[in-house]
Order: structure tokens, then C-alpha cells, then sequence
């Protein structure tokens, strides 16, 4: 069961950084037009080391808490249950707390790649590429077991990292192979590509963009867009930014925590654009 959404509550986003998180200017912008407004949504420098502190003192009022890394893991023991999809690959980015004083945890991070991809249009792939073996590539894989029916194939540094991803596979139930990141310039001829390494990594990979591109998600946002986003744009190709899955997942979370459906997608995303062009 959702928390009241027409008491004063308390939201926030938790992480180590945090200073340069986005999901507060995203939940404000949805209480705001929801009229939620005795509700707010901040953000807390916490790391691994301090989280169990920071659960010990939350109070009635906390309706719940996003979580970016590294805390998607180590938040599991906290918890008094998560679901499915969480379960999956190990990671909650979002924590409800119900009214029966339960910690609920999730990831809106997989049924919101879903939905950025399916608002540009990919319904189905018959094959894709993963650029990274991080934990966002887990859950890109998990979005891709709901969306790719043939081979996935994932681009790592390391064979223990390749080793790592085709545990994924297994525990998925997807048809994966992993390759040398050498050799990641491949990875750009498949009909969905999905990067998810951190920023400067696939900027040598722009100049093997071939001339007519298909689809690249690309899950950062700041600095946007980054080079192999822009070269891709610059052919034709179609491109998902990681601020089209910063709003879906958040529009996830906003519905979990106040109850409210649907979130205000369109308001949130408008914020987000206006707070990544005011830096």
C-alpha cells in the first residue's frame, strides 16, 4: 500500500556524490503539479558506511528515498522486502516506506529503460550491444530480456567483468556473448545499442559511427550530448538520452511514493531539460 499522499511528507535522493543529482529538481517539479504541496524531496551525501545510520533516523514522516550508487546493493539488508525486479539484478534505486512502517524496496530503473525506449519507438530488437559490465549494464540487460528476442551482445575490459555479465545472462534467462572492449567499435553496427560506461569512455568509439545508425541509448545526461551521441545524431541515428531514463524511472517513483497516477511526466521532464541547460 502507497503512503498517504495528503499528509506533509519527506522524500530524497541518497548517494555518494550526490551534489550533481537531477531527481530532486524531478520530484519537485511533480509535487508541484500535483498539488502536493506540503511535501518535500532533498538530497544526502551518504555512503555505504552511513547508511544503516541514516535508516535508523527516519521518522514517520519519510515516505521514501531514491538511491544511485553505490548504494543499490548494500541497501538489500535493510530491507524488509523487494521486488521481483529488483530482485533480478540485485539492486534497488528506489525504497517506499508503508504505512505499516515496512521498508519496500525496487528498481524503476528496468521498466524505465522499457519505457524511454518504447516512447521512441523500440517495441522489440532482434539484437542488441551493451558498451560496460557495470550495474547499469545489468539492468540494461534485464530491460533488454523484455525488449531484444535474439543475441545480446556485451563489451567489457576484463574477463572477469565478461564473467560477470554472462552471470547476468544465466540468471535473466537471456542469450548473451561478451567482447573484448577492443573491438567495442562493433558494437555500433547492432540495431540497439545501450552505453552505459561512465563519461569520456566511448568518445574514441564517435569516429566508428556508421553512416546510417540505428538507435543509440546513451545513459548519461550531463555533459549531454556526449561525442558518440552527438556524432550518431549528427548521421541520422535516433538517440535516447540518459535524462529520458532519468524522468521514466522517476515517474516510477513518484507513484510509488505518493500514490499518484499518473506522475506528471511531461512537467518533470520540462524541469529537467531547464535544470541541465541552466548549468
Amino acid at each position: 500500500m502507497p503512503p498517504r499522499a495528503t499528509d506533509a511528507r519527506r522524500a530524497a535522493v541518497l548517494g555518494s556524490p550526490i551534489a550533481h543529482s537531477l531527481s530532486p529538481v524531478l520530484h519537485r517539479a511533480a509535487y508541484g503539479e500535483l498539488g502536493l504541496d506540503d511535501w518535500s524531496y532533498d538530497r544526502f551525501d551518504v555512503d555505504e558506511a552511513g547508511l544503516p545510520g541514516f535508516f535508523e533516523n527516519l521518522g514517520p514522516e519519510w515516505a521514501g528515498l531514491s538511491l544511485t550508487m553505490p548504494l543499490k546493493r548494500v541497501v538489500i539488508p535493510l530491507l524488509d522486502e523487494i521486488s521481483d525486479t529488483a530482485a533480478s539484478v540485485d539492486a534497488v534505486n528506489t525504497v517506499v516506506f508503508t504505512e505499516d512502517g515496512r521498508r519496500v524496496g525496487d528498481n524503476t530503473d528496468i521498466p524505465g529503460m522499457v519505457a524511454a525506449l518504447r516512447e521512441h519507438g523500440i517495441e522489440q530488437v532482434d539484437s542488441a550491444a551493451i558498451l560496460g559490465s557495470g550495474a547499469t549494464a545489468s539492468s540494461a540487460l534485464a530491460a533488454l530480456a523484455r525488449v531484444c528476442t535474439g543475441e545480446i551482445v556485451a563489451y567489457v575490459r576484463s574477463e572477469a567483468r565478461a564473467a560477470e555479465m554472462r552471470l547476468w545472462g544465466e540468471r535473466l534467462d537471456v542469450e548473451i556473448r561478451t567482447a573484448d572492449w577492443s573491438d567495442a567499435a562493433e558494437a555500433l553496427r547492432a540495431p540497439l545499442v545501450i552505453a552505459t560506461t561512465p563519461a569520456g569512455t566511448t568518445d574514441t568509439l564517435a569516429s566508428a559511427v556508421p553512416e546510417r545508425p540505428t538507435t543509440l541509448f546513451d545513459v548519461l545526461y550531463d555533459p549531454w550530448p556526449t561525442t558518440l551521441a552527438a556524432r550518431w545524431s549528427g548521421y541520422g541515428g535516433a538517440v535516447v538520452s540518459g535524462l529520458d531514463l532519468l524522468v521514466h524511472q522517476a515517474v516510477l517513483q513518484v507513484e510509488q511514493m505518493t500514490g499518484h497516477h499518473p506522475a506528471p511526466l511531461d512537467a518533470m521532464r520540462r524541469a529537467g531539460e531547464k535544470a541541465l541547460a541552466d548549468r
